[in-house]
């Protein structure tokens, strides 16, 4: 029986690692090129604080194969005033409503980074 769920071709991710890893690099240095996302408990610590912590991801560059096991650099760990927050980047189409279809391409990919406490996941 064939499968016609999703006819569309996903290209290979790891072929693309480079692309990606460039695309996040550049949105979590810069907050461009996509959506920042926080939870209510890191914007309840304040404009300082957020604005500390925005700075720690930008300077996060700790990756490894154990926290970085497909090279995309699309999650981190960071510390700030005791409180350990974790970063993600996930991407989604252009509406939001479903995963894109080719994470190295900025045309059909809407980056999200959600900041949250450690003890939020």
């Amino acid at each position: 029986m064939t499968d016609h769920t999703n006819e569309t071709p996903v290209p290979d991710a790891q072929a693309n690692a480079g692309i990606i890893r460039d695309l996040n690099d550049r949105f979590r240095k810069l907050q461009t090129g996509g959506t920042l996302m926080a939870t209510p408990s890191i914007m309840d610590m304040g404009p300082h604080a957020v604005h500390a912590i925005m700075g720690d991801i930008a300077a996060f560059d700790d990756f490894t194969p154990d926290n970085d096991p497909y090279d995309e650099h699309d999650f981190g760990v960071v510390t700030y005033d005791g409180h350990r927050i974790f970063w993600k980047i996930d991407y989604y189409n252009d509406d939001l409503s479903a995963g894109s279809s080719n994470p190295a391409d900025p045309d059909v990919t809407t980056r999200v980074m959600t900041v949250f406490l450690a003890s939020e996941y």
